[in-house]
């Protein structure tokens, strides 16, 4: 009996620590369980119900009662498996480890928190057209470390929140309108005021262009070899697609209605002056 004492004693040990992970592993995943199909669909339906709560914020909210279920899960389980010592022991090993890793993370961080005032600020929001010095797309996920947009040449950009925060970002749909502007140059013979004419009528025969405010345009520059005319427009629940088609169909209706009218769209040209000396030598 005495020999066979360290044996039992290695068992109960182990036998302790094998019924704790047990009531761990089981704990955990009920609770987790639970959480995925009875709390997270309620929380889901309760955030749908609210109208005022759009896509940009909904996906964040997600994710974090994603991450209460999972935190929950695991206190419950440290809990009922009596490990409560181990969450002193990660805290302590979190904290030292804290500074060690602090400057490797200073740019997670960074982005973690530029996704927070992107969530708070909503600068751009999920479907928008948005367009920064180095890229160009349309909004597909904001997460609190990077935002996904998707380009016009169908690439998906993985940006960080950080460099979003910290450029100019101009957002083409953050309002219910957008003004376009075009650019026509004309020949100096041509009759300015007949070219504004048909300028605005074009824009006024397209549906697509609002009335109000109407179009304009003006003669805003005297260039080397045309004269400018600008004309401002208006669209309506505005997009890319619907950008590029209405700016080609009003470019390609203007320039219909000047060959019409003999108005010229002039080349740039250069006029060369001088004169070349040349040594005559007799052999």
């Amino acid at each position: 009996m005495v020999e066979a004492l360290p044996f039992f004693q290695f068992l109960g040990h182990y036998g302790v620590a094998l019924t704790q992970a047990i009531y761990f592993v089981l704990t955990f995943c009920i609770t987790f369980i639970t959480g995925r199909l009875v709390v997270l669909p309620v929380g889901r339906r309760l955030i749908d119900r609210h109208a005022e709560i759009d896509d940009h914020a909904r996906q964040p909210l997600r994710r974090l009662a994603l991450a209460a279920v999972v935190l929950l899960a695991l206190l419950l389980a440290l809990t009922v498996a009596q490990l409560e010592s181990l969450l002193r022991s990660v805290s302590t090993i979190t904290a030292a480890g804290t500074l060690a890793v602090g400057y490797a993370m200073s740019n997670v961080l960074g982005n973690f928190v530029a996704g927070v005032f992107i969530y708070i600020d909503r600068p751009f929001r999920i479907g928008d057209w948005i367009e920064w010095e180095n890229g160009e797309g349309t909004v597909e996920d904001i997460t609190l470390r990077v935002t996904r947009v998707r380009t016009f040449d169908n690439e998906l950009l993985t940006v960080p929140n950080g460099v979003l925060t910290e450029e100019v970002i101009t957002n083409h749909v953050a309002n219910d309108r957008l003004r376009i502007q075009f650019e026509f140059g004309i020949g100096y013979d041509d009759d300015i005021e007949t070219a504004i004419a048909i300028v605005q009528s074009e824009a006024e025969s397209m549906d697509v262009i609002l009335n109000s405010p109407s179009p304009t345009a003006y003669c805003t520059e005297l260039a080397d070899s045309y004269v400018t005319l600008t004309a401002w427009v208006w669209i309506d629940e505005p997009n890319r697609s619907d950008f590029l088609a209405i700016r080609s169909t009003y470019i390609r209706n203007v320039k219909s209605s000047f060959d019409e009218h003999g108005i010229d769209i002039p080349y740039p040209q250069r006029s060369l002056s001088g004169a070349i000396e040349t040594d005559k030598t007799e052999i």
